[in-house]
Order: structure tokens, then C-alpha cells, then sequence
């Protein structure tokens, strides 16, 4: 067998407003991916998905990248990256040519897909993905494969999904800083919908709703494709910045307070459990602030009503108003908060399920989360030979780049003198 160097690599990085996290997997000679190796750091300057701190930034996705090559024994030039920050756009063009009546070959679905270029252009918006999704038959729809059917009209919907320039080109820029170059950059939702929602799901009817530190994203996915966006500026960070507010701790002891002790649902043992918070500034070894955790409760689920208020509103706005069948799925890390699918499927009456990527060989058991979601949902699109009308031209312009860990070293050495 082949040592995993001589194999293809591929390598997914998630810049989140949280963590900055790396995967390196591998297609085995089955086709399947298998990992290699991972990362993870914490996010610097990443503000509600935006790059405000270009060297903060950078320093996060190189440590990230440097863990899981070390771990895998590989080293990669270029990575396939995730966006999720407000602006993204999600649009439906539909194309159709001429035949004649005769029957559909390779090439006539080819021209029909050049013909599509011409109608994907978004008036200055960067297009991140342009796929076609279902073709028409002389206006017959829902085709999945057109070619040797005899047709007098062919068209195809294709999904586009764009985004403004500029935090795409910092995206970019921060990622070639580290010296690596970038395949594609993939929008989160996209990612996410690929790792934790099945085929049937994304046919019939669901949404998403993608839970991150600061942006929560909500896609609508029918008929096999995403057909609607939503960002919210709220996400689980938000709980965590509250509680410290709330009882004057630092960060990490909020956190550590959401994760143990934190849920969405409320019982009446709360008034009697009590809990530890040591406040900014206490005596090292002094006695620390004891709250219950009912109080605890109070502020973290004044959060999860507003975010959840913020959900529906968007649901509805994408037209997610059909039968109480059909689902929502939560993901990103802030559907790690207990009992929030619970809570969330009493207040949006119809079924919530907690989203997790789907398990890929060899991957940690702690990257298992829907946390990861977008990230295993990357190299999962990575390793796809989906057809895709456009490139980002960031990645065009990306250029030659160092060569794997040392060519990097070599470049950040001369950038120091």
C-alpha cells in the first residue's frame, strides 16, 4: 500500500469566530476518506466571522495547520476553506436551450452549463458556488440525468450562492499570510448541510440551522439543494459573554459554567443546586461567589429566547411555514448546550434534531460534535467530483506558494528580515 504522502491529500480549515480547526484526510483506494490528521487553535481576530485582526488571524490558521500536519507526518500546500459570516446570498438561475427533438448527449448538457455562466453574474458579488442541481425536459421538471432522453427544450436550475468581495479577499489573504494556498473557499452552510443532513432530508424538506460562536446560519435545503439564506448576529458566545457579565467572571469560567452546568430547559432542582463562580479579580484561594443554579438558568435562557425568537422569524421569512413535519436540524457548537433541541422544538412546534457530522475513518472522537460539522463537511465536499460552473478567483489569483511545512518556514523567516 502506498504511504499516505504518495496518496492525494486534501485539507479543510474552519476559521471560526471560537476555534481555527484543520483536517487532513486522504481518499483510500475505495474511495473513502480517511484522516490523517487534525488541529485545532483558538480563534483571533474573527469578529462575528470577519477578519478584524489580519496577524492575529494568521498566526491562529498557521498553529492550527502546523498541529495537524505534524500529527499526520504530511505536509499540504492548500486548503479548502469555510466563510460564514452575515451577506451570504443563495439564488436559483434557470437556463434553457434549444434541441430540437433529438436526443440529449454529453455535449448538449455541456453547452447548456457554458450557456449558465452567463446567467450566474451577482452585480459585483463574488460567486461561491454554482452548481446545477435538477434539468427540465421540455418543461418537465425534476430530472436528475438528462442524457438519452429525446427533448425539443433542455434547462437546468442552477444554485448560485455569492457573497460581497472584500471579507472573501481577507478570508484569502490571512490564509496565503500562512503560506498556503487556497482551493476554494466554501460557504459554511453548504459544508455543514453535506456533513449532517442526509440525501432524503435535503429532498423533501429541512432546515438548518448552524449554531456558531457569534453568526448563527439558517439554510432552507429542498429538492436536493440549499434554496434560501439567513444570518443572525447572535451565537453561543453571546450566552457565554452573559453569564460572565452576570456574575463578574472571566470568560473561561462562563464557559466552563454553560457547558457543566447550562441548559435550555429549566426544573425545579435548580433553586436548590448550588454553584461555584470565582469572580475577576478574587484572592487566589479565596472563597468563591456561590450562585444557584436557577440564577445561572435565568440569564442563559434569556439568550436561547431571543436567538430562538430570531430562528422563527427567519424560518418564516424562507418560507418555513409547510406542515409540522417537516424538520429543523441544529448544529455548529452551539447546539452542544443541553436540551436546546428540546426547547427549540416546544417553541417552533414541529421536530428538532441535534445535527452531527458523519463519522469518517479515523476521525477523533472529540471532533465528532456538530461543532465540526462545517469542517468534516469541507473535506467531504473536497473529496466529491461535484460539477461547479465557477471557481472563486481568489483562489486563481492565490498563485504559487511554499512549498509544504518548511517552504513555509523558509518564507516566514525572510518576511522577519
Amino acid at each position: 500500500m502506498p504511504a499516505p504522502s504518495e496518496k492525494p491529500l486534501i485539507a479543510a480549515l474552519d476559521i471560526g469566530s471560537s476555534k481555527v480547526s484543520a483536517l487532513i484526510v486522504t481518499k483510500d483506494d475505495d474511495g473513502r476518506l480517511r484522516v490523517l490528521g487534525t488541529g485545532q487553535r483558538e480563534s483571533r481576530g474573527v469578529k462575528r466571522g470577519f477578519v478584524t485582526d489580519m496577524e492575529s488571524s494568521e498566526v491562529a490558521v498557521r498553529e492550527a495547520v502546523e498541529i495537524a500536519e505534524r500529527i499526520s507526518g504530511v505536509t499540504i500546500d492548500d486548503v479548502w476553506a469555510s466563510f460564514g459570516a452575515g451577506g451570504l446570498v443563495s439564488d436559483i438561475a434557470n437556463v434553457e436551450v434549444e434541441l430540437g427533438g433529438h436526443q440529449v448527449v454529453e455535449d448538449d448538457v455541456n453547452e447548456l452549463l457554458n450557456a449558465g455562466k452567463g446567467a450566474i453574474d451577482r452585480n459585483g458579488q463574488v460567486v461561491l458556488h454554482a452548481q446545477p442541481a435538477l434539468y427540465t425536459i421540455d418543461g418537465v421538471e425534476g430530472v436528475k440525468h438528462p442524457v438519452g432522453l429525446h427533448a425539443d427544450r433542455l434547462g437546468v436550475d442552477i444554485h448560485v450562492i455569492a457573497a460581497d468581495p472584500a471579507p472573501l479577499r481577507n478570508i484569502d489573504y490571512v490564509i496565503r499570510s500562512a503560506h498556503l494556498g487556497v482551493r476554494k473557499i466554501v460557504a459554511s452552510p453548504v459544508a455543514a448541510a453535506l456533513a449532517c443532513l442526509t440525501a432524503e432530508e435535503r429532498d423533501l424538506g429541512v432546515a438548518l440551522v448552524e449554531m456558531g460562536a457569534e453568526v448563527t446560519n439558517v439554510s432552507l435545503h429542498a429538492g436536493g439543494m440549499l434554496v434560501g439564506l439567513r444570518s443572525i448576529p447572535l451565537g453561543a458566545k453571546d450566552i457565554t459573554d452573559d453569564i460572565a457579565c452576570a456574575f463578574g467572571v472571566q470568560r473561561r469560567d462562563a464557559e466552563r459554567l454553560k457547558c457543566f452546568y447550562g441548559s435550555a430547559m429549566t426544573s425545579p432542582r435548580d433553586n436548590h443546586e448550588m454553584i461555584d463562580a470565582a469572580p475577576i479579580g478574587g484572592d487566589e484561594g479565596g472563597e468563591p461567589t456561590r450562585i444557584t443554579r436557577a440564577q445561572l438558568m435565568t440569564v442563559v435562557r434569556q439568550r436561547v429566547e431571543e436567538l430562538t425568537n430570531q430562528i422563527e422569524v427567519a424560518l418564516k421569512s424562507l418560507g418555513f411555514t409547510g406542515p409540522v413535519g417537516r424538520q429543523v436540524v441544529l448544529t455548529g457548537g452551539g447546539a452542544e448546550l443541553k436540551n436546546i433541541a428540546d426547547y427549540m422544538q416546544g417553541v417552533l412546534g414541529r421536530a428538532v434534531r441535534v445535527g452531527r457530522p458523519r463519522t469518517l475513518t479515523g476521525l477523533p472522537e472529540a471532533h465528532g460534535g456538530p461543532a465540526f460539522s462545517t469542517l468534516v463537511g469541507l473535506a467531504m465536499l473536497a473529496g466529491q467530483d461535484a460539477r461547479d460552473l465557477t471557481d472563486l478567483p481568489a483562489a486563481q489569483r492565490a498563485g504559487k506558494v511554499a512549498n509544504g511545512f518548511f517552504g513555509r518556514m523558509l518564507a516566514v523567516l525572510k518576511q522577519s528580515y
